[in-house]
């Protein structure tokens, strides 16, 4: 049996990628969120959120359903989505790391957004430190994009691998929020060394104080 083959019938296996076939869930991945929520409740009805990462779909829909027709949810991602068809759902096609991307977002939400949440992934090399710094190098971009557009009080959920940089960058997520969560929910699969950082109540900065993150620190 090849190695494609055998993901396949893993993924066949899987009963959080059965569900989601059954509910219409556009990848499994829409119950981590599902979950992270219904125990924090950190998105509620008519809330305005930013999604980074957000191809497929799975936690756009999430979100969507979440913060209702009352509020408002946009995905952004380098590769092209499917659509919702849903009015209180938006798309752009967008690179976190492009030096634009504070100004385009800003463009769409005037006003500061009630919360962010990131499922960025790097495409993984399988060299392990390697990856998880250049997954640290995007939830960094996630964070400096929630330092700049998120309101007071506001909320902050992104992925990141555990690793040799995972406490430097919670330190960080500490001095911006009142609360620091670290979640790995049950949809989580065994094998993956994936969790969740969740920040409560941002507690907003003078924007001089924001510091960009640096490209080179990956090399």
């Amino acid at each position: 049996m090849t190695r494609n083959s055998t993901w396949i019938q893993r993924r066949r296996k899987d009963q959080y990628y059965k569900m989601a076939k059954d509910k219409g869930y556009r990848s499994r991945a829409a119950f981590k969120l599902s979950q992270i929520i219904a125990s924090y409740r950190f998105i509620k009805r008519g809330d305005r959120v930013i999604e980074l990462g957000a191809a497929p779909g799975g936690w756009t829909q999430v979100v969507a359903r979440t913060v209702g027709t009352e509020g408002y949810v946009l995905g952004v991602d380098m590769r092209p989505i499917e659509p919702l068809q849903q009015p209180q759902v938006g798309f752009l096609k967008l690179d976190i790391t492009s030096e634009s991307i504070i100004e385009a977002l800003t463009e769409e939400f005037p006003v500061k957004v009630d919360a962010i949440v990131s499922d960025v992934s790097p495409d993984v090399s399988g060299a392990w430190d390697v990856d998880h710094s250049r997954q640290i190098y995007l939830a960094k971009k996630s964070f400096e994009l929630a330092r700049n557009l998120l309101k007071a009080r506001g909320n902050f959920l992104v992925k990141i691998f555990q690793g040799s940089e995972t406490e430097q960058f919670l330190k960080e997520l500490k001095e911006n929020f009142h609360v620091v969560r670290i979640i790995r929910p049950r949809a989580t699969r065994k094998s993956s060394s994936e969790i969740y950082a969740l920040g409560l109540d941002f507690l907003m900065r003078a924007r001089s104080e924001i510091e960009p993150v640096d490209p080179g620190s990956l090399s």
